[in-house]
């Protein structure tokens, strides 16, 4: 068993270039799937929190989006899109809707009435009322939709290695094809270390965010 670990690190320290190269583009795939996808989130989400006639069907829609196999939505966009980095974002983008929407527009329904009232009985404006009442106390949740987005995405880009996107997916499948577990798993450790990474990240932004808003989740 020691022997077996001894030969894996001998392994990945001779291959710690390629994976560090690997790892950098992993995460610049993540970071921009989670990104866009969140710019996009949040505005829809704030839009369907104030109209609640449609707000089903859009999360439901983006649900809808959310059952689809990740390989199968980059094998539909490969005829329009091609191959490499950009099918990988947009399906990244497609993926991060659901969490994101849904606790966006929960997380401002959800706001206290009272604090909702107070802040109109105080002559606040609705552009006002969204950005120092509602946004502030719903930020927790949009925080916990965000970090959940981000965990997923890490773990989904392996899949941008199918399309020549590169990422850390590339050792995965090799090493699968080639039936080789130090391969794999020279590509799964630094896939879950950087989706642990990341949301220990978010999490301190969250707590930094919260003493600055006033608002701790």
């Amino acid at each position: 068993m020691l022997e077996n670990i001894g030969l894996f690190f001998s392994y990945f320290w001779e291959i710690r270039a390629q994976v560090a190269e690997l790892t950098l583009q992993h995460l610049w795939l993540s970071l921009a799937g989670v990104l866009l996808g969140t710019l996009t989130a949040v505005p829809l989400g704030i839009f369907i929190s104030r109209r609640p006639k449609i707000s089903s069907f859009v999360i439901d829609l983006a649900g809808a989006l959310y059952t689809i196999p990740s390989l199968a939505i980059l094998g539909f966009m490969l005829p329009f899109l091609g191959l490499g980095w950009l099918p990988t974002i947009t399906a990244l983008t497609i993926y991060s809707w659901l969490p994101v929407l849904r606790n966006t527009c929960t997380g401002i329904v959800n706001v206290d009435p009272a604090a909702k009232e107070a802040a109109l009985g105080m002559g606040a404006t609705s552009n006002q009322l969204l950005f120092r009442v509602e946004l502030p106390m719903a930020f927790p949740v949009i925080m916990a939709g965000i970090r959940t987005v981000a965990v997923l995405t890490v773990g989904i880009t392996t899949m941008g290695a199918l399309v020549a996107a590169g990422g850390l997916g590339s050792l995965i499948f090799t090493g699968i094809s080639m039936m080789d577990n130090r391969m794999i798993l020279a590509g799964t450790i630094p896939v879950s270390a950087l989706a642990v990474a990341l949301d220990q990240l978010l999490g301190f932004l969250e707590n930094k965010a919260g003493v600055w808003t006033g608002v701790r989740s």
